[in-house]
């Protein structure tokens, strides 16, 4: 059974960090790239970052670059989104996706 488990959310003040992790099983880790998307208050479903399955190409929206790094380890099966310097405008839920999988979502809330 696919699973895809995030982890990390939580309430942070402006100018705050987190990191985000999503879990994997269930499928060969490796052979995927893995991506973050976000619903934010204003947006529909956000893409913010993807990552190749062997970790050596990784791309991020432009919104959040020089904030948010997308990493990956495949011998855990786990992909990170380190955000610092947060805004309130990065207030969502986040979600990690891979393939056609997705996982619950962990919220993010960035406020005073």
């Amino acid at each position: 059974q696919v699973q895809l488990v995030e982890s990390g959310g939580g309430l942070v003040q402006p100018g705050g960090s987190l990191e985000l992790s999503c879990a994997a099983s269930g499928f060969t880790f490796r052979r995927y790239s893995v991506q973050w998307y976000r619903h934010t208050p204003r947006t529909e479903r956000e893409f913010v970052a993807t990552i190749s399955g062997d970790g050596g190409t990784a791309s991020i929206i432009n919104s959040v670059k020089g904030r948010f790094t997308i990493s990956r380890d495949n011998g855990k099966n786990t992909v990170y989104l380190q955000m610092t310097s947060l805004r309130t405008e990065d207030t969502g839920v986040y979600y990690c996706n891979a393939n056609e999988w997705w996982g619950q979502g962990t919220q993010v809330t960035v406020s005073s």
